[in-house]
């Protein structure tokens, strides 16, 4: 198979809102406001940081335990107002995040370890 020149291959662009231009040489030369971007099209999207993702779950972990906590406090002071199946199911969805929490921060550790042994 034979490839002509690498200059006239093109690439195929299923979508102009993910570039926002057709040709690549159309963004030589112009000035940056005249791109458009993904706002201009109607598209809005939200950037979350892989920081954001682990403190909205480390958030989430925490609330399960304080959650127990209440409904353990509740069922020693008022036991009739609570279920007890209903305090089992909270400490085993609490204890699943702990644990889940608790290899995600063993595999981010063990990478960063890898990464820093490897330079």
């Amino acid at each position: 198979m034979q490839i002509p020149e690498i200059n006239t291959l093109q690439m195929n662009r299923t979508e102009a809102a993910h570039t926002g231009v057709s040709k690549l040489s159309d963004i030589a030369g112009a000035p940056l406001n005249s791109i458009p971007n993904a706002a201009e099209n109607g598209v809005e999207r939200t950037r979350r940081s892989f920081e954001d993702y682990l403190l909205q779950a480390f958030q989430t972990m925490n609330q399960q335990q304080v959650d127990v906590s209440n409904l353990q406090q509740q069922v020693i002071t008022d036991p009739d107002s609570v279920d007890l199946h209903d305090v089992t199911i909270a400490m085993s969805k609490a204890r699943m995040s702990l644990n889940l929490a608790q290899s995600v921060i063993d595999r981010l550790v063990q990478g960063w370890s890898e990464i820093t042994t490897t330079r």
